[in-house]
């Protein structure tokens, strides 16, 4: 008995998988990227101050803290996990789809970046009133922010 092993059709098969499985792999990443990062720019003048930004969402913030001090400052883009901060530190951060989810805790303030709301010490803030924003530090909450497990 003569059996032969179909390998045209096993050869196509395989094909067919690997073009299907690229396909829905660069559809996915393309899902998670195309929105981009929060952006985030820490600076120093007389106080310091944060702007936030996001192109796709077309929303931005400046976030000052008039009674604090801060000796650096830079730009930081939430685009890959654990990045490190010019000044404050980051308590959560969820980038599976950008721009995703960003918390810092800067000053003993809890200030958190979402898609929908800018949250400040777990006020939400919509972003059409955000603008322009000043964080006191008598506005500290009683409890400082804890990080999340990987974070600390």
């Amino acid at each position: 008995m003569k059996t032969t092993f179909p390998w045209k059709q096993a050869i196509g098969l395989f094909v067919a998988v690997l073009l299907t499985y690229l396909a829905v792999f660069n559809g996915i990443e393309w899902l998670r990227h195309h929105k981009g990062p929060w952006r985030v720019a820490f600076e120093t003048n007389s106080y310091p101050l944060v702007r936030v930004s996001q192109s796709y969402l077309n929303v931005s913030a400046v976030i000052e803290f008039p009674d604090e001090k801060a000796s650096s400052s830079g730009t930081v883009a939430f685009d890959k996990p654990k990045k490190q901060l010019p000044s404050g530190k980051l308590i959560y951060e969820d980038l599976t789809f950008l721009p995703g989810v960003v918390t810092f805790d800067l000053f003993g303030h809890e200030i958190e970046l979402l898609p929908r709301v800018l949250i400040v010490n777990k006020k939400e803030i919509p972003w059409d009133h955000a603008d322009h924003l000043q964080v006191w530090a008598t506005n500290k909450p009683t409890t400082p922010p804890n990080p999340a497990k990987g974070y600390e």
